[in-house]
């Protein structure tokens, strides 16, 4: 039985997931990795439901649950490894639309559980779960608090008085997720001057969708405008994923925050390793290597980035989609995290971002989706390869194909949801959008061949 994608389980709530989903995976989880377990959800409308549902499950099982009420992801990760826990179970859908929810399961170390342990869990779900204890071996519940001592650790990875004695002025679109809890404490606590908007808690996303992506980051561009604001950041539902925008109102792609915060570590740990997925620009190789850096490259899912992370002893890395796991702090995604680096680069280079972006390759890219039923994306991707060509052909994860021109793009199906996505990069805008206009197209008749079959 498959439950996980590429980052947890995921569905609509109380149709693909359910109580008993949810607290079968809870209990399973918590009696493949120990007895004491912390929780954490979003601020979707169902995400209450659902944590009092896996509280129950664990304690069922015996486990203590160490609740950290409504959290961010990385802020759980980050507790969980803080307070010596077995694991952690973070409720949420992550960037997925309000009907949408979910799991992630952390790992003792922080990082999302490994694959094998994905597996077992799956495993142990379709046998029914494991037992219940005894009554009298039933866990307890603790509450913590965990703001200040992850809000603390983020900034001990900065130089705070450059920082506060610079003065910026920092724009966030909270996007009325969990990161409300945490961005706007580590802006403050590093001296700026905070501009906000969608900094509610409201599971329904109104102010904007909650996947930020540059379209759905029109109002925080605006507000950077409005406010004169050095730096602008837009969050996801669980905080972990951000977008940057500059002080000039322009969005700057996952794979140009990577390459700058790539070549600021490298300075300080010239030869250090880079993780990153197949999805990001070949151009990052070049960004390292000017410092004797390598990059190991992984299949999609920031889980495989961050594992790679941590079982190789690599201290730095990130996705295309705006992820930056930071060793120092967590190999994790954390997008308060990426808050606190960019403005450290802002202080302590005394230049605007736009300007340190500017260094980056200059390299056009784009992405796109297309619908696909997720029971037909395995044999989508078999016949797309025998339907495309290129010089070099890759399937370590989707199909990427590599021209001579540098010009590459990569179609792979989503772990997360119906669809395939797309990725291209070129020396120009419009060859971009003629290599995902016409590969997109394959796919959708790829998609209508299956599906009338």
């Amino acid at each position: 039985m498959k439950l996980f994608g590429s980052n947890g389980v995921r569905g609509v709530a109380n149709e693909e997931f359910t109580l008993e989903l949810a607290s079968s995976l809870a209990a399973s989880a918590g009696n493949l990795m120990g007895k004491e377990i912390g929780v954490g959800r979003d601020g979707r409308t169902t995400s209450p439901m659902f944590r009092d549902a896996i509280v129950s499950a664990l304690l069922s099982i015996g486990c203590n649950v160490h609740d950290f009420g409504l959290v961010t992801t990385p802020g759980l990760q980050f507790m969980v490894r803080e307070k010596g826990l077995n694991g952690g179970v973070m409720i949420t859908a992550s960037h997925n639309p309000p009907q949408f929810n979910g799991v992630k399961m952390i790992y003792h170390d922080g990082v999302e559980v490994p694959k094998p342990l994905e597996a077992e869990i799956e495993a142990l779900v379709a046998k029914g779960g494991p037992p219940r204890c005894e009554w009298n071996e039933v866990g307890s519940v603790y509450h913590h608090d965990y703001i200040d001592t992850y809000t603390d650790s983020v900034i001990s990875h900065v130089d705070i008085e450059a920082i506060k004695k610079a003065g910026l002025s920092v724009a966030l679109d909270l996007g009325n997720g969990a990161a409300v809890f945490t961005a706007p404490v580590v802006a403050s606590k590093l001296g700026c001057k905070l501009y906000t908007i969608n900094s509610e808690i409201d599971g329904s996303f109104p102010g904007r969708g909650s996947e930020p992506t540059p379209d759905n980051l029109v109002d925080l561009k605006e507000l950077i405008k409005a406010t004169g604001s050095d730096l602008g950041i837009g969050y996801d539902g669980d905080g972990d994923r951000s977008i940057i925008i500059d002080e000039n109102s322009n969005a700057v792609w996952g794979d140009k925050s990577l390459s700058l915060v790539a070549q600021e570590f490298m300075k300080t740990h010239p030869g250090e390793t880079l993780v990153t997925a197949i999805s990001s620009s070949p151009s990052i190789e070049k960004v390292v290597a000017k410092y004797g850096g390598k990059v190991h490259w992984t299949k999609v899912g920031s889980v495989l980035v961050s594992r790679a992370m941590v079982e190789n002893g690599y201290r730095i890395g990130g996705e295309e989609n705006g992820g930056i796991m930071y060793g120092p702090h967590l190999e994790v995604r954390d997008g308060s995290m990426v808050l606190a680096l960019m403005l450290h680069y802002i202080a302590t280079r005394k230049r605007p971002l736009s300007e340190l972006i500017a260094e980056q390759p200059n390299l056009f890219k784009d992405k796109d989706k297309t619908p696909c039923p997720n029971h037909l994306k395995e044999e989508v991707l078999e016949r797309l390869v025998t339907k495309v060509d290129a010089p070099e052909i890759s399937t370590m994860d989707g199909v990427k194909l590599v021209y001579g021109d540098g010009s590459w793009i990569l179609f792979r199906p989503s772990g997360t949801e119906p669809i395939f996505r797309l990725y291209a990069e070129s020396v120009s805008e419009e060859r971009v959008r003629e290599l995902i206009d016409s590969h997109k197209a394959i796919v959708k008749e790829v998609v209508d061949e299956l599906s009338a079959a």
